[in-house]
């Protein structure tokens, strides 16, 4: 009797042992692009309406054709590709809060910087019709030709 009791009571305390460990947490979920799925109660930012450079994907890319000055420091290295800047379009379209995001050279980082505090004004983002700041993240290129061009079918923007 005495060792049924002792059984008993060995089993509950396993039993209460499993029941207070904690129950993992359920992975993030990771949404990949091509496959975004509209939210029911979207985040009180997140824009209906992107931002819009002022004449679209083909300005941009002109913008930056005619403002990117290739430093001759990176010209002599041979550094090509973009720096990836990151800044917010206030609800007036104003650039502003620009930085660096992933960086490419000392000086392709400064030349990106001046040519963002250059950038116009742009059409700013809206939800439910009113504008909001949202935070862009933009690539600006560095190298030969080829790569100052921005195709009109991407837009190289992206939202966060």
């Amino acid at each position: 009797m005495k060792h049924l009791f002792f059984l008993l009571w060995a089993v509950g305390l396993a039993a209460a042992a499993q029941a207070q460990q904690p129950t993992p947490a359920k992975a993030p979920v990771v949404l990949k692009p091509g496959r975004m799925q509209a939210q029911a109660r979207p985040a009180a930012n997140r824009p209906d309406v992107p931002p819009q450079f002022p004449g679209g994907a083909t300005a941009l890319s002109a913008f930056f054709q005619q403002q990117v000055k290739y430093p001759e420091a990176a010209r002599v290295k041979k550094v090509m590709g973009n720096v990836l800047t990151r800044f917010t379009i206030e609800t007036d379209g104003r650039v502003t809060n620009p930085t660096i995001a992933t960086s490419l050279s000392p000086e392709c980082d400064a030349e990106a910087l001046r040519v963002l505090a250059l950038m116009p004004a742009w059409q700013p983002a809206t939800r439910k019709g009113q504008p909001v700041a949202i935070q862009v993240q933009l690539p600006v290129p560095f190298g030969n030709s080829t790569n100052l061009q921005v195709e009109k079918s991407k837009t190289k923007v992206k939202f966060e």
